[in-house]
């Protein structure tokens, strides 16, 4: 690694030439790093907008779920079977889904050597437990912040090894060279954002690992934690085509802090309240359910079906998250759970007139006493006290909720060694599109390592050449350097707007483009988000440079959103009905009863089970083209020949 400063465009700029170039601070970019670095190539560098942000630094659930092949018990287990039950997610490529299968147990045990402490029992076995769409017990946990507890053994691991980290540099653009490889970013110097000469740092570089997390920013009813806000938008406008980009997973989450309330927080049976703006209060779903020991029921099953969907929308757990959408969205109250006291003003729970799965579970937990803070202490007091560390009391105070985006199923298109259309870009972690409508839960800790494992080994064995000489560099370099030059001098100064547009933008996508989803909303939204973006340097100020960072924000928020909303466009164009976590409503369909005419939609029958939709950017508009998804592989394979193949060439090439 080596850097100059050179005069680009008629004007000075820091290059640092590195062969790989990792983006991200999170698990699965610390990971590529450190095996970038253990495959032999020691010129690899981490960039990142901050050390200590993140989905993976700073997420967490109930239980936080890590999934992998079965490593305990008598099981039966496999790659294959594994990777059957990924591929069963629907519109899964079975390639990646047997490579995420394949490399689950190295991973698994990297993080374990890492000092990442995964229960055991007295005979070593890495014991396990059922998640959801998981046949198999694959999960395993180490508490609620298990992606934190990854991060931080692997940033001790690649502090260690000496990696060097650019903190605090904002990738706005990725580069490419005549031929359309990546060669590049160009990033923007928070430290030096108010000195033109220091605002802009490029990176000339081989290898690109793009570890940014899934387009948070896109939503405001979100549970990412606050400062994660991804940056697919520089990915998409790079030319990346993206895949499964409808595939969303939303719940229930506390909105200060972002948290999902999922397991106990709804097994223990709160009380759910809205409240007008003139402060009236509404216990909501006593309005709905006639039978309040059918709504309480419910309510328990919310716990383990946490996320919406939309198979659950009729007459299933997942009505309660509609109930929630209506009072926040539809009736603009705000929706609140309290542990203080128990539903429907009554002083001890009916535990009879449960379900016998909740009444048992209750039971067998030794919980049917009290109000629900009181079995929430009892059952799980580290939930209690996980809120109590981020300064709300919930044995105090009512916890406000919202139906919230928690994941992003789909991403940017990958292949096998997770490299993206663009040659030499890679994405790893949720950025990547690896996953279909479904997933097990945890399976995306899981495919992080993975995916940056694999785009490490096509790094460190196809990936050596140098980065490109100076001159050619900055040949291909001038026109995005020059290019937001002008764009930073055209919005400094003046009435800030950019963080009005941003709120304003991400509320429009929550209501028309999040759980419940309308193809004419959203397609006035598509034109109010394009034409913004058209008009981004008229309409879009701040009032120093100390704003580029909101303003690079919603640029980037602007081009993911008008792929994410062309996606699902597309999606209803081609036949596709509500699936997964999204409802699109529809005027021939069903509706739970008693409700409005916007929650009518038509269930998905798998129809498009067996193809993936791929979507491209470009300012001019989006289009998308549909394929067949990758069958399963049959794997395996004859000893000696796989053996004489990766002696003479490493078998994978």
């Amino acid at each position: 690694m080596n850097e100059t400063i050179r005069q680009i465009g008629g004007a000075p700029v820091r290059v640092v030439t590195v062969n790989t170039a990792v983006v991200g601070t999170g698990a699965a970019g610390y990971n590529a790093a450190l095996r970038v670095k253990s495959g032999g190539q020691d010129d690899v560098a981490i960039v990142t907008e901050g050390v200590n942000m993140g989905t993976s630094r700073n997420t967490g659930s109930d239980k936080q779920t890590y999934y992998k092949m079965n490593l305990c018990g008598d099981y039966p287990d496999s790659p294959a079977a594994m990777a059957r039950d990924l591929f069963a997610g629907r519109c899964v490529d079975g390639d990646i889904a047997l490579c995420e299968a394949a490399l689950s147990v190295q991973c698994f045990m990297n993080l374990c050597e890492a000092g990442v402490p995964f229960p055991v029992n007295r005979y070593g076995e890495y014991v396990g437990y059922k998640t959801d769409h998981d046949p198999c017990a694959r999960a395993t946990s180490v508490g609620p912040l298990t992606s934190k507890m990854m991060t931080e053994q692997l940033q001790k691991r690649a502090e260690a090894a000496g990696i060097p980290v650019f903190d605090g540099y904002v990738v706005v653009a990725i580069l490419k060279d005549a031929d359309g490889r990546a060669c590049g970013l160009l990033t923007l110097n928070r430290s030096g954002a108010a000195d033109p000469d220091s605002r802009f740092v490029l990176f000339n570089c081989r290898n690109i690992v793009f570890a940014v997390g899934g387009p948070a920013g896109i939503y405001e009813n979100s549970v990412y934690p606050v400062g994660h806000n991804g940056s697919s938008g520089v990915a998409f406008e790079a030319g990346v085509t993206g895949r499964n980009l409808t595939e969303w997973q939303y719940g229930l989450a506390s909105t200060a802090p972002r948290w999902n309330v999922s397991g106990t927080y709804m097994q223990v049976l709160p009380r759910f309240v809205s409240v007008d703006p003139d402060g009236t209060e509404h216990e909501f779903l006593d309005e709905y359910f006639d039978d309040r020991g059918a709504c309480l029921s419910m309510v328990f099953k919310k716990g383990y079906e946490w996320p919406f969907d939309s198979r659950k929308a009729l007459t299933g757990s997942s009505v309660i998250d509609l109930l929630v959408y209506r009072e926040t969205v539809l009736r603009g109250r705000r929706v609140f759970l309290d542990f203080r006291t128990n539903p429907f003003g009554a002083d001890e729970v009916d535990y009879a007139s449960l379900t016998d799965e909740a009444r048992e579970y209750l039971e067998n937990a030794g919980a049917c006493f009290g109000t629900p803070i009181e079995r929430l202490l009892h059952m799980n007091a580290p939930a209690v006290e996980l809120y109590r560390s981020k300064g709300v009391d919930i044995t105090k105070e009512p916890l406000e909720i919202a139906l919230c985006a928690q994941h992003s199923n789909g991403g940017l298109s990958i292949d096998l060694w997770w490299q993206t259309n663009v040659p030499g870009l890679f994405a790893a972690g949720e950025a990547a599109g690896s996953h279909g409508v479904y997933r097990p839960g945890g399976s995306a800790l899981n495919a992080g390592q993975v995916g940056s494992l694999r785009a490490a080994q096509y790094i460190t064995h196809l990936g050596k050449d140098h980065p490109l000489d100076d001159a050619a560099f900055d040949a291909a370099a001038q026109p995005m350097l020059d290019a937001h030059r002008a764009l930073t001098d055209a919005i400094i100064g003046g009435n800030d707007t950019a963080g009005k547009l941003l709120h304003e933008t991400a509320s429009r996508m929550s209501a028309v483009g999040g759980p419940i989803r309308n193809v004419d909303q959203m397609r006035t939204a598509l034109a109010e988000v394009q034409d913004l973006f058209r008009h981004f340097t008229e309409r879009v100020r701040v009032p120093s440079a100390d704003g580029l960072m909101r303003a690079y924000r919603l640029r980037d928020v602007l081009i993911a959103q008008s792929t994410v909303l062309y996606a699902m466009i597309d999606y209803t164009a081609h036949g596709g009905h509500s699936r997964g976590s999204a409802l699109y409503t529809a005027p021939d369909g069903e509706k739970p009863a008693n409700m409005e005419e916007l929650f009518r939609f038509v269930p998905d029958h798998n129809e498009l089970d067996g193809v993936t939709q791929e979507v491209r950017w470009s300012a001019d508009g989006c289009a998308a083209s549909w394929r067949d998804v990758h069958p399963l592989p049959e794997g395996g394979g004859f000893f000696e020949n796989v053996w004489r193949e990766y002696r003479e060439n490493g078998s994978v090439w």
